[in-house]
């Protein structure tokens, strides 16, 4: 009998321990990653996380995480054999978040984000879109305006140039590339937007600098024409 009355104890001792051990913030639907490791690039910081037992590779726009602090997120893109130019290095799968929330910034309670909490490891995500933005991004050395390329295009056709804008639109791999929409604020009759083909990750957002080879007159079918593209870009910052 004392046996039994022991045997009961400790199971409830551990069913006592497991529930104190889940994650209080499960039912909201936010998942809970420990770091690993950092790695940082020029517009990401790469995070290998410890997610329920398991490693895995998640990526954010660029933060001062440390190991073992623990974050909180949801949803994200995933990527299978990601190759990173900047890092000379294939991932298996990367998971591409918008933003990443500290545990020091959801209320215990909720499990919501705590509006007073610092918000300095929060990167809103911005909206894409196609729209015309009132952008004033200063130019760089050797690099060619947007608007310039609309005007010059057959000038500049065959060419490597470099760019420098804000990235308005990204749609990831279709026909084995990125899509990536970006603006300078200058334009050339009307036409503001460059399309870049491209295997970079970005976020709607991002400045970014651009190199690739100019195409005009590009025909992929399905109505999918440009006057100009910059194809096989690779980002430079």
């Amino acid at each position: 009998m004392k046996l039994l009355s022991s045997l009961l104890v400790f199971i409830l001792f551990m069913f006592g321990i497991d529930a104190i051990a889940q994650d209080p913030h499960a039912e909201s639907g936010l998942k809970k990653v420990i770091v690993q490791e950092v790695l940082q690039v020029s517009s990401y910081t790469y995070l290998n996380v410890l997610e329920d037992g398991n490693k895995k590779w998640i990526a954010v726009p660029t933060i001062e995480a440390k190991l073992g602090e623990t974050y909180y997120y949801k949803g994200g893109m995933e990527m299978p054999n990601f190759y990173s130019n900047e890092l000379d290095r294939t991932f298996d799968s990367v998971l591409f978040l918008g933003s990443i929330t500290s545990a020091e910034a959801i209320d215990v309670d909720t499990g919501m984000v705590d509006p007073d909490a610092p918000k300095e490891d929060v990167k809103p995500a911005k909206q894409p879109t196609l729209d015309r933005l009132a952008l004033n991004i200063e130019a760089i050395e050797g690099g060619v305006r947007i608007g310039t390329l609309f005007e010059k295009a057959s000038q500049y056709a065959g060419q490597r140039v470099k760019v420098v804008g804000e990235v308005t639109k990204f749609t990831a791999n279709i026909m084995g590339k990125n899509w990536i929409h970006v603006q300078d604020g200058t334009d050339f009759k009307g036409a503001y937007d460059l399309m870049v083909t491209s295997q970079e990750i970005v976020s709607v957002g991002d400045i970014v600098v651009f190199e690739g080879v100019i195409a005009v007159d590009k025909n992929f079918g399905a109505g999918y024409f440009y006057k100009v593209i910059m194809e096989e870009a690779v980002l430079l910052k």
